[in-house]
């Protein structure tokens, strides 16, 4: 069967028409390796994560993926208040961005072990533009998600809203509540969804130092206010196991 040629043209002009419409979404969702504060220390912490991963076995309870926010976590006092109990492992890296952790997950932490639930917090570091669309943030999220849906159909997966950055509301808190919005939406099945968002928010809308130190990062009252939060989830899905 042949084609008129303008019928040809206008089924090629409608196929780049949609891969230039979805090009951002696309590339929000394109896998790469990390090299934040340097390639060698970005492969350091790599190479780290991978380590604790086969330290603690085939079997883990949780596993905590993220950027700095979950990274910083790490190695605390509060860290092993919360979950020194569990077989936890902290696969955080400072700066990382959706992209980066998908290439993470497809070379090799997800592989070798189960575990019985991932708690799920990334996206911020794609959002630093102005240029940044939140449906481009919550596409790589979406693939991170069925990735690990994938690999360890048996987990759980706790998919935490975006935390707000800035002392004072800003562009960059409407940019990460617009993510929120979207991602609640993947809830469903062995997904839950939690926000978090409001609970560092002050009742005049500032995020208080005691909280966020620098009004991004967490600080050990911050950790705290996450763990109370999805404490009483996780031993609900550890009980199930």
């Amino acid at each position: 069967m042949q084609f008129p040629s303008a019928t040809i043209a206008t089924l090629l002009l409608s196929a780049l028409g949609f891969f230039a419409a979805h090009a951002q979404e696309l590339e929000s969702t394109t896998p790469v390796p990390g090299k934040t504060n340097g390639e060698k220390w970005w492969n350091g912490n790599y190479e780290r994560i991978n380590t604790d991963l086969k330290n603690t076995g085939d079997k883990i309870d949780i596993g905590f993926i993220g950027d700095s926010i979950t990274a910083r976590w790490r190695g605390s006092e509060n860290w092993t208040k919360h979950w020194g109990t569990y077989k936890a492992v902290n696969m955080g890296i400072g700066g990382d961005s959706t992209q980066i952790v998908l290439w993470r997950l497809q070379n090799g932490q997800l592989e070798g072990y189960k575990a019985k639930v991932f708690v799920v917090m990334i996206g911020t570091n794609n959002l630093w533009s102005k240029t940044s669309k939140p449906e481009d943030a919550a596409a790589g999220v979406k693939a991170i998600l069925d990735l690990i849906q994938a690999k360890q159909p048996q987990a759980k997966i706790l998919l935490m809203s975006l935390l707000p950055t800035g002392e004072k509301p800003g562009p960059g808190r409407d940019l990460r509540a617009a993510v929120n919005v979207i991602i609640s939406k993947y809830a469903g099945g062995s997904i839950t969804y939690m926000d978090i968002y409001d609970k560092y928010l002050q009742p005049d809308g500032t995020i208080s130092k005691d909280d966020m130190g620098d009004f991004l990062h967490l600080a050990p009252k911050g950790y705290d206010i996450w763990a109370e939060a999805i404490t009483p989830k996780i031993k609900e899905i550890l009980a199930e196991k």
